[in-house]
């Protein structure tokens, strides 16, 4: 009897042993893994989401550097599991193939709302800025084809007779889409576009000219460091007509919304759905994101000192994406310990 008892003893404790052993294998295996493209919001939203799902979850984050194609590619392969910017209407082909079409790939939802671009200027131009003793210098400006009016305001040092309009980086599709804008609203004759040598030339120009308090007119987009450090102004533009927009159109509207979704591969979401109810709910705004690039400018950080900056500044907005408080409670633990950010 005894050795009965000892025996069935000895096969509970191996049991538990082997439970024990498969759960921690099962733990060591809860990994997610994110693409890194090259511009900093996507890197720092991965390390937002990344945080939150190592200290509140227990998954271990990994981020794979690969631009557009071969991230998409390895998404849909399963090779990487989340990716925290799907550009929906710039890879509409992709898009209806694999998540439309095959199903490979899930669409949850928008990271931020549609990213804005178009014609900015600073908004001390339109209404002035009283504590830097700037007065309104084109009180009605307001759209495109206010431009006129106010060229002078914007004058090209190298052509006087125009004034300059700071467009994008030569290379990019938009570059060529601001030309055709400008023939369409009639501008040519008013504006000289200007080609910025790279992004960073652009934002030099802008940022530049705002400190001076000088106007400038210029594309971009949002978001950006620069739209959470300066206070600039979209011009209105004709409302977007798909009519008007594409080969051999003249573009004579503003940019369709580009939705910024989150894509996740399906296999992976189907067998990790506390990942897919976190990042069903992740969702932030345009101003917040520029203000953590504009952290990230300001301070020379880089992208993980800015999630930590937005997760310790915006800890009413994550934890709304996380359904268990042990699981907030333990990410809010874990950021006390992270050194101040600036």
């Amino acid at each position: 009897m005894r050795k009965a008892f000892k025996g069935m003893l000895a096969v509970v404790l191996l049991s538990f042993v082997v439970v024990l052993l498969v759960g921690a294998a099962f733990a060591a295996d809860k990994k997610v893994v994110f693409v890194d493209h090259s511009w900093n919001s996507i890197q720092m939203h991965n390390r937002i989401a990344g945080y939150i799902l190592e200290k509140g979850y227990g998954y271990k984050p990994d981020y794979m550097f690969a631009e557009s194609v071969p991230g998409l590619t390895g998404l849909a392969r399963g090779e990487i599991n989340v990716l925290m910017e799907l550009w929906v209407d710039n890879v509409l082909d992709w898009y209806k193939e694999e998540v439309e079409g095959t199903g490979r790939v899930l669409d949850l939802g928008e990271v931020y709302p549609d990213a804005p671009q178009g014609w900015y200027v600073p908004t001390f131009v339109i209404k002035g800025d009283a504590k830097r003793g700037i007065k309104p210098m084109a009180p009605d400006l307001k759209s495109v084809f206010d431009l006129p009016k106010y060229w002078e305001l914007f004058k090209d040092p190298e052509n006087p007779k125009k004034g300059r309009f700071y467009n994008a980086v030569p290379g990019w599709v938009v570059h060529d889409i601001n030309l055709k804008k400008l023939e369409a609203y009639g501008l040519l004759k008013y504006f000289e576009p200007f080609d910025p040598g790279s992004q960073t030339a652009l934002a030099t120009a802008i940022v530049s000219n705002y400190e001076k308090g000088k106007p400038v007119l210029a594309y971009y987009w949002e978001p950006e460091w620069i739209m959470g450090m300066l206070d600039m102004t979209k011009l209105e533009e004709p409302p977007y007509d798909p009519n008007r927009w594409g080969k051999d159109k003249d573009f004579g509207c503003e940019f369709p919304p580009s939705k910024v979704h989150i894509g996740i591969n399906a296999k992976y979401a189907k067998e990790n759905p506390e990942i897919v109810e976190f990042l069903k709910k992740y969702e932030t705004t345009l101003a917040q994101n520029n203000a953590a690039l504009a952290f990230m400018q300001k301070n020379e950080a880089s992208v993980e000192d800015a999630a930590i900056w937005f997760l310790k500044t915006y800890q009413d907005v994550w934890s709304k994406w996380v359904d268990d408080p042990e699981k907030v409670e333990k990410v809010r633990k874990a950021l006390e310990k992270e050194k101040n950010q600036q």
